[in-house]
């Protein structure tokens, strides 16, 4: 799996935005492994559709199936708008 710096992370998207994952922060090999199990991995294109009202956590819908991401864990996905 490729990591990149200074990307647009999960968490930087506004409600509505459709992005593709592109890597994985590099320190997060636990986190990776837990993103990957729900159907998080490269190539895949998230929307995001909505912010809990203090902000956390984020609904997303990936590969048909709507979840939940805690903002530190959006935080560790880097992504490009599809």
């Amino acid at each position: 799996m490729e990591y990149y710096e200074n990307s647009l992370t999960l968490a930087d998207l506004k409600a509505n935005d459709q992005a593709e994952v592109t890597g994985f922060q590099r320190d997060s090999k636990e986190m990776t492994s837990k993103l990957l199990a729900m159907g998080i991995s490269r190539g895949a294109v998230i929307k995001i559709l909505r912010f809990a009202p203090l902000g956390d956590p984020i609904d997303i819908e990936v590969k048909g199936t709507n979840l939940s991401l805690r903002k530190e864990e959006a935080k560790l996905v880097y992504v490009r708008r599809a």
